[in-house]
């Protein structure tokens, strides 16, 4: 496991556009989630890391919380194919179906966007205000078990950002896999 603190774009800072193909077969442009959502939750995962199949229930749940509220949250995957085919898009499409995701799924082929916002390892949490304002960097909660959470860091800062509040803490250490970049 990797844990690290932030790098990329700042806090305060716009976070960097991106237009990526999304397993549901559609291009998502992030403008146009800015334009209808007052909270974005970009999140890299990937279908192989353990740490984020411990995190996917709690990902849809968070999902399923703040879609009514004017918020989404976003899974995008960057790593590299070549190195790990189960990365690729096709096993991305069974992934986000075998395990019911209800948030868009998006593929960063050229690693452009992780490498923008910072990313590092899977999961690495992003929050975006409606402006597209990075808010929150860092870790979705303070432990991989979901029985031994103290600390919901995404929740939490989502819930702060919906109240007009910036969120606090602003950063924590995501800790996770790698990300698994291009040669």
């Amino acid at each position: 496991m990797t844990q690290v603190g932030q790098v990329g774009t700042a806090i305060g800072s716009y976070a960097p556009d991106f237009e990526l193909p999304g397993v549901n077969g559609t291009v998502h442009h992030l403008r146009r989630y800015l334009g209808s959502h007052r909270a974005i939750a970009v999140v890299f995962i990937s279908n192989r890391c353990p740490l984020v199949a411990q995190y996917l229930e709690r990902l849809r749940q968070i999902q399923a919380e703040i879609e009514v509220q004017e918020a989404t949250l976003i899974g995008i995957n960057a790593n590299d194919e070549t190195q790990h085919p189960e990365e690729g898009f096709e096993p991305m499409q069974a992934f986000a179906a075998q395990h019911q995701l209800n948030f868009p799924y998006l593929r960063d082929v050229t690693q452009d966007v992780a490498e923008a916002f910072g990313a590092v390892c899977t999961p690495h949490a992003f929050l975006l205000d409606g402006e597209g304002v990075l808010r929150y960097s860092g870790a979705i909660d303070d432990n991989p078990q979901p029985a031994a959470v103290t600390q919901a860091y995404l929740k939490g800062a989502i819930a702060q950002l919906l109240r007009g509040n910036p969120p606090q803490p602003a950063t924590t250490k995501a800790i996770g896999s790698a990300l698994v970049w291009k040669p």
